[in-house]
């Protein structure tokens, strides 16, 4: 697939109004830049096509935006720039034409671009550039050329010699073996990136870095250190040389390098290279001293000690697993007495990225003048307050990312000027009263990425007189009901101005309660994201009246629209981010007091129409984002679609939209076409719920018709005397009496009872068919609920078919109990066989059982022929109740 075009353009058109394109997004931020990030773009002209054609935003393509200060167009599959590709675009600043398939660059590909400042051309298989290429740039800053394919640095040297305001040239990763060259840098050069080459010596010559402030050789092949003392580097103030295999000390003895100049991070130097470079040093004071990768394990006896005063130290991405002494920090003229002012010391220190386990009490002790403590990024499990006692004046202190699950009280109280703490990304689980006391001076407080599940208002009372900004993001603050039975946290916290309580695990909040922001009446900007709240009360943000920017996107679980009057007292809220929240239409009440709201995310929602009294109160709005909602081209968007900015083009589908359906008379034509559906669709859940049996039997009706017909083919013989049908709920009288009653010596029946003669894995439905069919007879033993079951009205029904297709008597039938004829009437399909057959009754009374056994024995023992005439009832049958049933 091909590669997206980026395409950023930053236009000077004061006031633009927003709204949408077919191929770029406007941005929120700033109206004058579009994104064309992942939209499948060829070519340039189609990310700028539609823009409206006016006097100050020109249309077309790229030749006819000569406003135009900021172009990208990487990641894509340009192979080559023909001669005036950037002819009129004067006011370009910025050229990004990285990760692209450039190999050459002609005389005219650059023509046109005076004021370009910023050329990026990194990730180009770039091989050939015309001598005269980079000759229109004049005002060149800064040009990448990493990872490009030149033949040889003295090539590249040559192109620069009309930028006489370069400064930035990077080469990093181009395959350079040698940097001798017969062209001299330009003068304005000052940085220099040649890391990740193959260079083996600095065999440039005196002349060609002398101007040279930063000079980066990381990661080359550089052994030869005596190349340097033949180069001019008087002006070098930084000097990397990480990834090198030569010795740092031989350099230095051999170059005129000040050895402050050098950053020797990655250098290997290990604990007793650290002694040796202080020696080095001189005494002057050192401004920054870079160790970072050094493989230092520990810092026992004082590896600092010959060291002059160093104002800021980084130890970070070091192997120190712990702190025990300030000492090895202290020279020993520090700590004697001194005749004169004591030299500048240690202001800033980096800890940060090594195995740090455990801070000794007395680890920081004399760092009176540190203003920046960097320990993030350890293994710190707890804090002690004499560890911080001596960093009175300590202004940022980051310990993020450590495993601090407990803060002691008035751990910190020494830190009377600490303005910054970062404590985000520890196993903070709650804060006492006291954890913050002492920090008079506290600005900003990070705990983010903690386990912190409450929080109340006295744990932020020490810091209420000047904390500004509070981020608790991605903890387990959790609230499951809307009754608040504490204070509100916040209460105190009136010069607050940025909260942040996104995230919160495993679920999120759930539910804000009920004055839950109250006291934050400074606050400026509030971020609510990814907490899938169910509930918000609809006082939650009365207090935020100095609020600007509110965030609730990807809040969505089941909450759906907002309640009435959430937003009634923002009314200084410009900035709201919904996106994602579940909402399914856009009402007055919830919208109508945001009148100084200019920009309105409301992408991934549910809304298939905009509401125009919503728009309209919305008088200020300059950034609507409505993508990926399901707006529909219907006459409820119509009013919408003249609110939108007009343009010389269409803007997409809602405003392409034809108004010409909305005024036609179709309300006939719609009805006589859906009535009979919605009929149809009545009537199909009335017949399913009255004849969906009635269906079934005749189905499986049909179906015994068929097997008869084909048993009629093959020859009539029976497996059983009678096949037996009864509820499950007279199984104990079958068992006991019908079954030993009727296949005892006696009786010499074969009965098929449900329990013993289906067939195991057969449909239920052919066992049944299959039993009546293969049996002579049918006993149906009728009680209230045998008449009450579906599978027994079945097996009657399939049984009936044989006495009334057929003409055969097959059915015989035994009432447990007797039943009023009020009961028996709402079972209108026993009426026909009751009918044409009587019944026998089941005595109570032991005396009347002999008379039942032998009626019931007659009925089986009677032919099974046709007939022509109506079947003959048997004797003794009850006769009132079968006169009164017939009746029915």
């Amino acid at each position: 697939p091909s590669f997206p075009l980026l395409a950023s353009l930053l236009l000077l058109v004061p006031g633009a109004s927003a709204y949408g394109f077919r191929n770029c997004i406007q941005s929120m931020v700033d109206p004058r830049s579009f994104r064309c990030i992942q939209r499948f773009l060829s070519d340039v002209a189609s990310a700028v096509d539609d823009l409206p054609a006016s006097p100050t935003v020109p249309a077309a393509s790229s030749r006819h935006l000569p406003q135009l200060r900021k172009l990208g167009l990487a990641y894509n599959r340009l192979e080559m720039i023909e001669d005036g590709a950037f002819e009129n675009l004067g006011a370009l600043v910025t050229l990004n034409l990285s990760y692209n398939r450039l190999t050459n660059l002609s005389e005219g590909a650059l023509h046109g671009l005076s004021n370009l400042t910023h050329l990026f051309l990194q990730h180009n298989p770039l091989s050939t550039m015309h001598p005269s290429a980079l000759q229109p740039l004049g005002h060149l800053h800064t040009l990448d050329l990493f990872s490009s394919r030149l033949a040889s640095f003295d090539e590249v040297a040559c192109r620069l010699q009309s930028l006489l305001r370069l400064r930035v040239l990077n080469l990093c990763h181009s395959n350079l073996s040698s940097l001798s060259s017969c062209c001299l840098l330009p003068p304005s050069l000052s940085t220099l990136h040649l890391c990740n080459n193959s260079l083996q010596a600095v065999d440039s010559g005196p002349q060609l870095l002398r101007h040279v402030r930063r000079l980066d050789l990381a990661y080359n092949n550089i052994s030869n250190v005596t190349s340097f003392a033949g180069t001019q580097l008087q002006k070098l103030r930084y000097l990397l040389l990480k990834g090198n295999p030569l010795d740092v000390f031989d350099l230095l003895n051999v170059s005129r390098l000040p050895p402050s100049s050098l950053d020797y991070s990655g250098l290997r130097l290990g604990r007793e290279g650290v002694s040796r470079l202080c020696q080095h040093l001189g005494n002057g004071t050192v401004r920054r001293l870079l160790l970072q990768s050094n493989g230092i394990q520990e810092l026992e006896g004082k590896p600092f000690s010959a060291c002059p005063p160093v104002r800021a130290l980084d130890l970070s991405w070091n192997k120190l697993r712990s702190l025990r002494c300030a000492d090895w920090l202290l020279g020993e003229e520090q700590h004697g007495a001194l005749q004169s002012p004591p030299p500048p010391r240690l202001r800033t220190l980096h800890l940060n990225i090594n195995t740090i386990a455990y801070l000794h009490k007395h680890a920081l002790k004399g760092l009176r003048a540190l203003t920046e403590l960097r320990l993030d990024n350890n293994l710190l499990t707890d804090l002690y307050r004499p560890s911080f006692a001596d960093l009175r004046s300590l202004v940022t202190l980051n310990l993020r990312n450590n495993r601090i699950s407990v803060l002691f009280p008035c751990v910190f109280s020494s830190l009377s000027r600490l303005q910054i703490l970062d404590l985000g990304g520890n196993n903070i689980r709650r804060l006492g009263s006291q954890s913050l006391c002492g920090l008079h001076s506290l600005t900003k407080l990070y705990l983010d990425g903690n386990h912190i599940k409450e929080i109340s208002s006295d744990e932020f009372r020490p810091v209420q007189a000047t904390l500004q900004v509070l981020d608790l993001g991605g903890n387990s603050l959790e609230y499951i009901t809307k009754r608040q039975h504490k204070p509100p946290p916040f209460r105190y916290l009136h010069r607050l101005y940025d909260l942040k309580l996104p995230g919160q695990r495993p679920y999120g909040m759930k539910i804000i309660p009920p004055q839950f922001f109250r006291g934050l009446s400074a606050l400026r900007e509030l971020f609510l994201a990814e907490n899938k709240l169910l509930s918000i009360s609809p006082d939650a943000f009365d207090d935020l009246r100095q609020l600007q920017y509110l965030s609730l996107a990807d809040s969505s679980n089941g909450m759906q629209d907002l309640p009435p009057g959430i937003f009634k007292s923002l009314v200084c809220l410009q900035r709201l981010n919904l996106e994602n929240v579940g909402l399914h239409s856009l009402t007055l009440e919830v919208f109508g007091n945001l009148g100084n709201l200019t920009s309105l995310l409301l992408a991934k929602n549910q809304l298939q129409t905009f509401n125009a009294s919503v728009a309209r109160a919305l008088g200020a709005l300059r950034y609507l984002d409505l993508r990926k909602c399901p707006l529909s081209c219907t006459c409820e968007n119509l009013a919408c679609q003249g609110w939108l900015p007009r343009a010389g083009q269409p803007l997409g589908y809602v405003y392409s939209f034809d108004t010409h359906v909305c005024f036609l008379d179709a309300g006939l034509y719609l009805f006589s076409a859906t009535a009979p559906v919605l009929l149809l669709l009545t009537l199909l859940p009335l017949l399913h719920h009255r004849a969906y049996w009635r269906l079934k039997y005749h189905f499986y009706i049909l179906r015994s018709w068929a097997n008869e017909h084909w048993r009629r083919q093959d020859g009539e013989s029976f497996q059983y005397d009678a096949f037996v049908s009864y509820n499950s709920a007279d199984e104990g009288w079958v068992l006991e009496q019908l079954g030993p009653g009727l296949e005892s010596s006696q009786g010499s029946f074969r009965l098929c009872l449900h329990h013993r003669d289906f067939e195991v894995g057969k449909s239920i439905v052919d066992n049944i068919v299959d039993s009546i069919y293969h049996s002579r007879k049918t006993i149906c033993v009728i009680s209230r609920s045998y008449l009450q079951s579906e599978w027994c009205s079945l097996e009657i029904q399939l049984a009936s078919y044989r006495l009334f297709e057929e003409l055969k008597d097959v059915l015989v039938m035994v009432f447990l109990e007797a039943i009023p004829e009020r009961e028996l009437s709402a079972y209108h399909r026993m009426r026909k066989v009751m009918l044409r057959k009587t019944y026998i009754s089941w005595p109570p009374e032991p005396a009347a059982q002999p008379l039942f056994w032998s009626k019931l024995r007659k009925a089986l023992r009677g032919r099974c022929a046709e007939e022509d005439e109506e079947l003959h009832p048997l004797d003794g049958g009850d006769e009132p109740l079968l006169e009164s049933v017939s009746q029915l």
